[in-house]
């Protein structure tokens, strides 16, 4: 035996010693039963060396002494493959691959009666040749080897590991066991789908993938028997060749896999829980099980929003967004018949692929839903409530169900409306009805009595709104139509009663002083938020019928009697 840069042979001990003194660190022409062998060209890596037994595949060169070629397996474009220790190869090529690395090159010279002899072999092989092979080995293997898997790299978290009947898609490079390429994923651009242990694999791989987990990298080597036996597999394989895979798993699922969902953060308060038939608001993000994002709502600063339960989403997405709370973060993960299935979506989503959606609920309602109004703050003593047409000052601020403040007033700068005069949202105008001067109150407002699907400015389309309101001063209103109500029963006799100085007639200034007077003693009302004046003009000129600057007995008639008038007229 020799060191192994410069040739490593299994001898005879009769033979040793010479061997020894004849070998060196750079090289050594040792002779094996009358076979010499140069050893010209050994790998650095050598993990196995052919024993009696194995079965090698090898291209060879054969030459007489004098040089002439008389055969070569490169010239027949295909490698030999034969056992040896088992008769089957010549005597001398049976004793002088022994010991041979894959990538070896070696010259074997095989003297006569370890070749044909005296006989010689027809007209090609002369009697008493020696001959001289030139070999390469390309692969060996044994009917004992089993699979060989190393894990090259796996990830810090592994849940699952691949078992049989379930479904993977990886990536790998494809060599020969001398290093020639045959065939890659990564080349096609796309994953390898397959189920494991149905048959859909060679053996070798159907064996060599089970365990994995989604991010391990692994080399399996599969003896040809494992693998495309002597049929090969089109040019690329040939026959009994030994495959090397370097495979990375990258996703996994079982056919009978349901949706799986970590909760990740659940709020202390949960008023209620999403259920079918809700349209909910939420942000994602999407990615496959090996961590690569294919879709995110937060690139694009908006919400996905969606009826829940109804299938407008993805299967599992339905699912998976029921049963959770308003600023809820969830982790979904979807099988692919729960997702986009064998065929994928676009570019983005490869068949066959397992999502992970990490969801925060933003808010979520249904049509049905009201107003929801919490009273947070009422004084002791109320007198007063609003209702409709009256006149309010109010402080507020807006924000979504998240937190994001949207507008706000301030003490110095209140806001005012009249309820009922669709001067606000129908959902702030319901939530400020019935409250007394100094209540506080929170009010939860559905988009459908907000800003609905649109929105407005500074507002997302859908949104339910949290508003915080407290009621600062209240005027009470007149009907719709109206300028001035009596509060008590109007006088019986009102002419004479507006007639101040009783000469029949009743000019702007009299009929104004009679209706102010009217108002300071809480008998009558008028419209709040309008100019006094302003309305004590429009109700004269209402009052003065024939335009003459004064109104008389004939003229004047109460707004409801002139109702009921017209009304007769209609009918």
């Amino acid at each position: 035996f020799c060191l192994r840069s410069a040739c490593c042979v299994t001898v005879d001990s009769s033979l040793l010693l010479l061997l020894l003194k004849a070998c060196t660190y750079i090289g050594c022409n040792p002779t094996i039963g009358d076979v010499v062998v140069d050893r010209y060209s050994i790998p650095i890596l050598c993990p196995r060396e052919v024993k009696s037994g194995d079965y090698v595949r090898y291209h060879y060169n054969v030459t007489f002494q004098d040089g002439k070629t008389f055969d070569s397996s490169y010239e027949r474009g295909a490698a030999s493959v034969g056992q040896t220790g088992q008769g089957r190869l010549i005597a001398g090529i049976d004793k002088g691959i022994l010991g041979m690395c894959v990538n070896e090159k070696r010259k074997v010279t095989v003297p006569p009666h370890l070749a044909y002899g005296s006989l010689g072999a027809g007209d090609v092989v002369p009697p008493d040749s020696t001959l001289v092979f030139d070999l390469m080995l390309l692969d060996m293997w044994n009917k004992a080897d089993l699979v060989v898997t190393e894990t090259v790299s796996s990830p810090r978290d592994c849940k699952r590991s691949v078992k049989r009947t379930d479904f993977v898609r990886y990536h790998f490079n494809g060599t020969l066991l001398d290093g020639t390429p045959f065939d890659s994923s990564y080349n096609k651009g796309q994953t390898h789908d397959s189920l494991v242990g149905e048959g859909w694999l060679i053996k070798g791989m159907d064996e060599g993938i089970l365990g994995m987990c989604v991010g391990e990298t692994r080399n399996i080597i599969i003896p040809p028997f494992l693998a495309y036996g002597e049929k090969g597999s089109g040019k690329e394989i040939p026959s009994q060749a030994t495959l090397v895979f370097n495979v990375l798993l990258a996703d996994l699922h079982n056919p009978k896999d349901d949706i799986t969902v970590e909760n990740q953060v659940v709020p202390e308060v949960c008023a209620r829980k999403s259920v079918a038939g809700d349209y909910m608001r939420y942000h994602y993000n999407g990615t496959f099980l090996n961590g690569v994002t294919f879709d995110t709502s937060y690139q694009r600063n908006n919400t996905y929003n969606t009826y829940i339960g109804m299938g407008y989403v993805i299967s599992g997405m339905d699912k998976g967004l029921q049963g959770v709370c308003i600023g809820e973060r969830r982790r979904v993960t979807l099988p692919p018949h729960m997702a986009y299935g064998e065929q994928g979506a676009g570019k983005d989503i490869p068949g066959s692929a397992v999502l992970v959606f990490d969801i925060h609920v933003i808010d979520f309602h249904n049509p049905k839903d009201s107003v929801e109004v919490h009273v947070t703050h009422k004084p002791e003593v109320c007198n007063l409530t609003s209702d409709v047409d009256d006149l309010i000052h109010y402080h507020y601020n807006c924000s979504l169900l998240d937190g994001t403040r949207l507008f706000s007033s301030d003490y110095d700068n209140l806001q005012d409306t009249v309820l009922g005069a669709d001067k606000v949202i129908d959902g702030l105008d319901e939530g400020l009805r019935g409250m007394c001067v100094g209540e506080r109150r929170t009010v939860i407002i559905p988009p459908h009595l907000g800003h609905g699907e649109k929105g407005a400015t500074g507002v997302p389309g859908s949104a339910v709104l949290h508003f915080e309101l407290e009621l600062m001063d209240l005027q009470k209103g007149v009907p719709e139509g109206y300028l001035f109500v009596w509060v008590e029963d109007a006088p019986l006799e009102l002419f004479q009663a507006m007639d101040i100085n009783q000469n029949g007639e009743v000019p702007i200034e009299e009929f104004g002083e009679f209706i102010m007077l009217q108002v300071a003693e809480g008998k009558g009302r008028m419209k709040p938020g309008v100019d006094p004046e302003e309305i004590i003009a429009d109700m004269f000129r209402n009052q003065d019928r024939n335009k003459d600057g004064v109104i008389v007995a004939e003229e004047l008639k109460l707004k409801v009697e002139e109702d009921k008038e017209r009304m007769h007229e209609e009918l």
